[in-house]
């Protein structure tokens, strides 16, 4: 592995593997669709890494379709060392159509064999995944055996995976992920991997709120069921805050995620919201991510 690990950030959204990671390694290539996210992305990420945005943005991609299947294109991809990805989660969660693999190539379901396809042309080091944690029962299991075994089988590659909630690495946002790290030949048995601990959490809703707020843990940020009734199984931006209702701004839902509060948005309210309900959580994103590029390092 080189001094400097280089990492790609696949379904990107706004960068929240980037925001976490870019201290740690050099982000090589980003590819997302969505044309507002696309905007957050850049807006943040012009000057921490130039690279992607120059010769007509041909590192920051917009249609990671064209890489499906396609060894020549893949191979115009930089090198890189770790693959990180947030890949589309509405296939496989409780919100969503629960159709997983069986949708069209063209939708977001089989998005995974994208990123099959670039690991095994690229064969990175290694691979983070990040998704919901229904992705694990999914189909009885059937969707996460797929994913399993094509890591592990197909492509030489262990596979650990563990579900992580945002409230126990620092963020007051419950967020329950699946967490998947793998490593290029390694068997998943004999890999001494570790998930980071647990740290405390410093920091509650009265905190983020600025007054005494009726929940010490936050609900998970989402994109559907904004405004809410306060006691709707659908509402999570409303909270009681000394003694009135009060809804989450967009400073309060970027600190909940872990994003500094440098973090631009250049969209509206409304849009900075669902894109901060489709973004990773940044701490402990960061923290596993260091675990791996640690191991990464102590494995040479």
């Amino acid at each position: 592995m080189s001094k400097k690990v280089k990492f790609i950030d696949l379904f990107a959204g706004i960068g929240g593997f980037h925001q976490a990671i870019h201290n740690e390694a050099r982000c090589v290539f980003a590819s997302e669709i969505d044309e507002f996210a696309r905007k957050t992305y850049r807006e943040n990420f012009k000057k921490k890494s130039k690279n992607l945005f120059i010769n007509n943005e041909k590192h920051f991609n917009r249609d990671i379709l064209i890489y499906r299947n396609n060894p020549k294109k893949i191979e115009e991809i930089p090198d890189f060392n770790l693959l990180c990805a947030g890949f589309p989660c509405q296939p496989f969660s409780q919100a969503g159509y629960k159709r997983g693999f069986e949708e069209d190539k063209e939708s977001r379901g089989n998005m995974f064999f994208v990123i099959r396809d670039i690991i095994k042309y690229k064969k990175p080091e290694a691979v983070f995944l990040e998704n919901v944690r229904h992705l694990i029962n999914h189909d009885n299991g059937h969707t996460f055996k797929i994913i399993k075994d094509i890591m592990e089988k197909e492509l030489n590659y262990s596979f650990l995976y563990k579900t992580i909630k945002a409230s126990d690495y620092g963020l007051p946002q419950h967020r329950p992920r699946v967490f998947i790290v793998c490593f290029r030949n390694e068997k998943t048995g004999n890999s001494s991997f570790k998930f980071p601990k647990p740290v405390k959490l410093n920091k509650t809703m009265s905190d983020i709120m600025n007054g005494n707020c009726n929940k010490k843990i936050g609900y998970t940020l989402r994109v559907g069921g904004a405004r809410s009734p306060i006691n709707d199984r659908r509402n999570w931006d409303g909270y009681i805050v000394d003694g009135k209702i009060r809804r989450l701004t967009v400073d309060e839902g970027k600190e909940m995620m872990g994003f500094p509060a440098y973090f631009k948005f250049p969209v509206n309210s409304s849009q900075a919201m669902k894109q901060l309900g489709n973004s990773v959580a940044v701490k402990p994103v960061k923290l596993t991510a260091k675990k791996i590029i640690n191991y990464l390092r102590d494995l040479k």
